[in-house]
């Protein structure tokens, strides 16, 4: 599942437990009517700004929507990152001197942290 579609889902229960039309929230919220359906069925991407007044205007926490879009992205099947293999196939693709071998090394170490 991506993360649009976590959200949409996770909006659109959320407006349908206040009793809430797309309508009247588009109108609450200043967010046009398209967009907000194309945001609730995940064909959008919503700023943290549109994300942040809608959720005001469903009287939820924005922490509250986020936690809820997590919960439905781990519920959802996906496959886990193996990060350290990727740490790994970056290491063996550093340059061996000069400035790039520098910004190599520190990239590798930012992403080892």
């Amino acid at each position: 599942m991506l993360l649009r579609h976590a959200i949409g889902v996770a909006l659109r229960d959320a407006r349908l437990r206040r009793g809430m039309t797309l309508r009247q929230l588009a109108d609450a919220s200043k967010v046009s009517l398209p967009y907000l359906s194309e945001i609730e069925r995940g064909r959008k991407e919503a700023s943290s700004e549109i994300l942040a007044t809608v959720s005001r205007v469903l009287g939820l926490p924005l922490s509250a929507l986020l936690v809820e879009t997590g919960r439905r992205l781990g519920n959802a099947e996906a496959p886990v990152l193996d990060l350290t293999a990727r740490r790994r196939e970056r290491t063996h693709e550093l340059p061996a001197s000069g400035a790039a071998a520098s910004t190599a090394r520190r990239d590798t170490q930012l992403l080892a942290a």
